[in-house]
């Protein structure tokens, strides 16, 4: 443990930060998870709102910082182009 004050606090704020910023990912990863199995089980009508949720969860912990803005940008774009050829094959 530091001795100095400012110090002190800059770890305990440092934290704070690290169990919201995991709180968020683990967030992010559970919808992620459920986008993946409204796809897989192929429902049009559970996939739209699945992806709809979890394009404003990455994009706002992409804003937050939390993760990368390309990363939130490449999870999108993958979900997507799963959901587009399953909404496709469905319709087809």
């Amino acid at each position: 443990m530091p001795n100095i004050k400012s110090v002190k606090k800059d770890v305990l704020r440092s934290r704070i930060r690290n169990l919201r910023n995991r709180a968020a990912k683990s967030t992010m990863r559970t919808f992620v998870k459920k986008a993946n199995t409204a796809i897989a089980t192929g429902n049009v009508e559970e996939i739209t709102p699945a992806i709809a949720k979890i394009i404003s969860v990455l994009d706002k912990t992409a804003k937050r910082g939390i993760i990368h803005k390309n990363a939130a940008a490449r999870r999108k774009s993958r979900l997507m182009r799963r959901a587009n050829a399953v909404t496709a094959a469905a319709t087809a």
